[in-house]
């Protein structure tokens, strides 16, 4: 059995012994330039040097392995191969080889370092069109090297031709693609059992308003999955089986009791349990690394944990297994190929726990909701069915119970989704949308009234401008009576606070407030909203950090009888939706004036 590391090891050594600079993998994390949130293919962090640009390096020969993240069929995450996260083995010509050294090159690696059968190679190219010719150069080159004929196959553009869609002016022309009998011993007509090796594109004209003209500089862009050549040269057909994750699979077999081979849901939750988990991992562990959050790629972590979290729970285990899967992860399959993982170790696990520990806190709470939601349609069916035989039955859960389920416990609306799916129902994802945009409505502040900070009115902002009230609270408790509010600032990605206070704040203090923030959020407090005089609210004792900006009538907000505050808003409604409040740094900001960083995750 090949290892995944020795596949590596091959294939970087084979382009290097071509000439080819190995530049390294960079970061998963997209850098807006391409306008996707990840990586999801091996060129992708090389457009610019295909678009013309010199490589820093002044090499025109590249060679690397480079991880992706692809996440548009998380659903489909619990087969036998599909993966969110994979890695792409490339090499690039920047205007130096072309055709001929390229297809010399990859039949070389095949056949010679492989060992695979020439004469059961197969090979498809481009069968033109009226924009470009058929690409009988490649046939022929394919032909030349020892490839029969009858397994060279013309393709329409849809199958062999790349380009970015919608844009002028940038490279593209035709691609190679390469392929082999699942099984040697079976003759079988292609492409029926046969599996795709590898794909060698050949950038050779360039996209015009009215069709394609040749380029000057002709690059090549090669990409073999390493994963999915893995599982190939193994002779295996179950990605999970491969090194790459077999032992996490032995892990979560030995910590379940349960057997991959012998149930198949135990097997379709280690595989999701085991894919999402290195994800995680990747993503947190990145150069860039992110963390788990209600917005942007941080939502996509957040959503791929918790969903490995729910499996966990599946399979009868602990969340804390995703954390022991981590480590072999980061331990015994990845400590090569990417030795950063390594040094934040420490800080992944810490994070993985940290969001299986917030996300356990509502999960239990928020499936009953669920069951509640699926009783209540199951209720109404019978009703209707006696009274009319004929009725057909409710089978969509609604909008707004799907989006309380997000509001309140946290859970995505694919997750809701799939969870609805499992028992034959489907989601009211327009109602969803819905209900959100009214809940954005009635948390926007009305013209006029003061509004502790908000650059925007987003549900991550209005999170944070509660959670400042909490931290109010919890400083005047911890520290003294006598602090106030001086200033916050509030974004979607965190909180800033300013408050009087002479000295800086012990790490004891820190994290009795942090404690006592914590143990409000999971109290879930009711957030209650009242008009009333000035009068009457200085009566009953709420803080009015700026008393100039009220008027005769103020608006304000009471957490339980913890903080009692005037101001115009916008809050939750109550306070178990505000995640994990953890202070990140404590400073001073001005004289007699301390100032807090804080992230709700």
């Amino acid at each position: 059995m090949i290892t995944s590391k020795e596949l590596r090891n091959k294939w970087l050594k084979f382009y290097e012994s071509k000439g080819h600079l190995n530049i390294g993998a960079v970061s998963l994390i997209g850098d807006g330039s391409t306008g996707v949130m990840f990586n999801v293919a091996g060129m992708q962090p090389l457009m610019p040097y295909l678009l013309g640009q010199p490589h820093p390096s002044g090499k025109k020969r590249l060679c690397n392995v480079q991880g992706c993240v692809r996440t548009v069929d998380i659903d489909s995450v619990g087969d036998a191969s599909h993966f969110t996260f994979f890695e792409m083995m490339g090499n690039w010509s920047l205007g130096d080889y072309f055709k001929k050294e390229k297809t010399a090159w990859t039949f070389e690696f095949l056949t010679e370092v492989f060992g695979l059968d020439k004469d059961k190679l197969c090979s498809t190219v481009f069968a033109g069109n009226e924009s470009a010719p058929r690409d009988d150069e490649t046939a022929d080159l394919l032909k030349s090297l020892g490839i029969r004929p009858e397994h060279i196959f013309y393709l329409p553009k849809a199958d062999n031709w790349w380009e970015l869609e919608g844009t002028v002016g940038t490279p593209c022309g035709p691609d190679n693609e390469w392929f082999y009998p699942m099984d040697e011993t079976v003759e079988t007509a292609f492409p029926e059992g046969y599996v795709e090796i590898g794909n060698d594109v050949y950038m050779q004209y360039k996209k015009t308003e009215t069709g394609y003209v040749p380029l000057e500089n002709k690059n090549v862009d090669t990409g073999f999955g390493l994963d999915r050549m893995l599982l190939f040269l193994n002779g295996l057909e179950d990605g999970y089986k491969t090194d790459l994750f077999l032992p996490v699979i032995e892990k979560l077999e030995e910590i379940s009791g349960k057997r991959y081979d012998e149930d198949a849901e135990a097997r379709k939750a280690m595989r999701i349990i085991a894919d999402h988990t290195r994800t995680a991992v990747m993503l947190i562990g990145d150069v860039n690394g992110i963390l788990p959050s209600n917005t942007g790629a941080g939502y996509i972590l957040r959503r791929l944990m918790r969903r490995a979290i729910r499996y966990c729970r599946k399979l009868g285990i602990a969340s804390a297994a995703m954390g022991e899967c981590a480590k072999i992860f980061i331990e015994r399959i990845y400590d090569e190929a990417y030795p950063l993982l390594r040094e934040k170790e420490g800080y992944i696990l810490s994070e993985i726990a940290n969001e299986a520990e917030r996300f356990e806190a509502t999960l239990e709470k928020g499936m009953k909701e669920f069951d509640k939601c699926i009783a209540g349609i199951v209720r109404k069916n019978e009703f209707m069915k006696k009274s009319d035989p004929s009725y057909r039955g409710e089978t969509v859960i609604g909008g707004k119970q799907a989006f309380r389920l997000y509001d309140t416990y946290g859970f995505p609306l694919e997750l809701t989704e799939e969870l609805a799916e499992e028992q034959g129902y489907s989601v009211d994802r327009a109602g969803f949308d819905a209900a959100f945009r009214e809940h954005q409505e009635k948390s926007k502040v009305p013209a006029g009234t003061f509004k502790g900070g908000l650059e925007s009115h987003s549900d991550m902002a209005i999170k944070y401008h509660t959670a400042t009230h909490l931290l109010n609270a919890a400083l005047k408790a911890v520290l003294s009576p006598d602090v106030n509010q001086r200033g916050s600032n509030i974004t979607d990605e965190r909180m800033r606070f300013d408050f009087n206070f002479e000295r800086a704040m012990t790490p004891e203090e820190i994290k009795a407030v942090e404690d006592l923030v914590n143990a409000k959020i999971e109290e879930d407090l009711p957030v209650v909203y009242r008009e009333m005089s000035l009068e009457e609210a200085r009566a009953e004792r709420f803080v009015g950090v700026f008393d100039s900006k009220y008027g005769d009538v103020v608006k304000t907000y009471s957490i339980g009888e913890f903080s009692k505050e005037m101001c115009g808003g916008p809050h939750v409604g109550h306070t178990g939706v505000l995640g994990h409040f953890r202070i990140v740094k404590e400073q001073s900001s001005s004289a007699g004036v301390r100032r807090i960083k804080a992230v709700l995750e």
